[in-house]
């Protein structure tokens, strides 16, 4: 399969099975241009390109997964959602936790080791925090994206891997065009978005 198509048919698997639910739509949008502010700001000043990567765009994106996205039967897919957890791709629920779990315990670490065990000189103040906890975030996501793409060299093979890992570089520029709409829908009272997209294979419905 070509690369492009390949690419093309995971983004329209995610969002079939994993972006039905227009608040958590709304939320990645959001999730998106903080993430294309913070690609922006990664080269001008990392603290405020993490704060944004993790404490805004990560936590808006999760929270529309956990809490807004239905987890019963999907009619649509006509799959159960524990299918389409051992089917993801990428970071299901289950991996999701675990590498929120880790992040939860950044703060802890950039407090207790300001110099990161001697990898960087510690800066005073609450700045210097702030600068130490920062590449703990930029470092934990590098470690997520090529950890999962290594991994999926295994269970699957290279091309879906790297693949993978394309989609997500460049998934806050498809969010925003999948889903600029969304707010709208939502504030016109449309909980649930009604896939009219999909054809009854689960292909896109042109």
């Amino acid at each position: 399969m070509k690369l492009l198509e390949a690419l093309e048919e995971q983004r329209w698997d995610d969002h079939r099975y994993y972006h039905q639910s227009r608040i958590n739509q709304s939320l990645h949008l959001v999730s998106a241009i903080s993430f294309l502010t913070a690609y922006v700001y990664l080269a001008i000043n990392p603290v405020v390109s993490a704060l944004l990567g993790w404490g805004v765009a990560m936590v808006s994106r999760q929270i529309g997964h956990f809490f807004f996205e239905p987890k019963d039967y999907d009619k649509v897919n006509r799959v159960t959602h524990s299918h389409k957890e051992d089917i993801k791709i990428g970071y299901n629920l289950q991996r999701k936790r675990i590498l929120l779990a880790f992040w939860a315990m950044t703060p802890a670490l950039a407090w207790m080791q300001p110099n990161l065990f001697g990898l960087i000189e510690a800066r005073p103040g609450a700045g210097g925090y702030l600068y130490t906890l920062s590449l703990l975030w930029i470092g934990l996501a590098a470690i997520a994206l090529v950890g999962r793409t290594v991994h999926l060299f295994f269970i699957r093979d290279v091309q879906t891997g790297v693949i993978w890992l394309i989609k997500i570089l460049t998934d806050p520029l498809n969010d925003v065009r999948m889903y600029y709409r969304s707010p709208f829908h939502l504030m016109r009272g449309q909980l649930i978005d009604p896939m009219d997209d999909i054809s009854p294979d689960g292909s896109r419905r042109h």
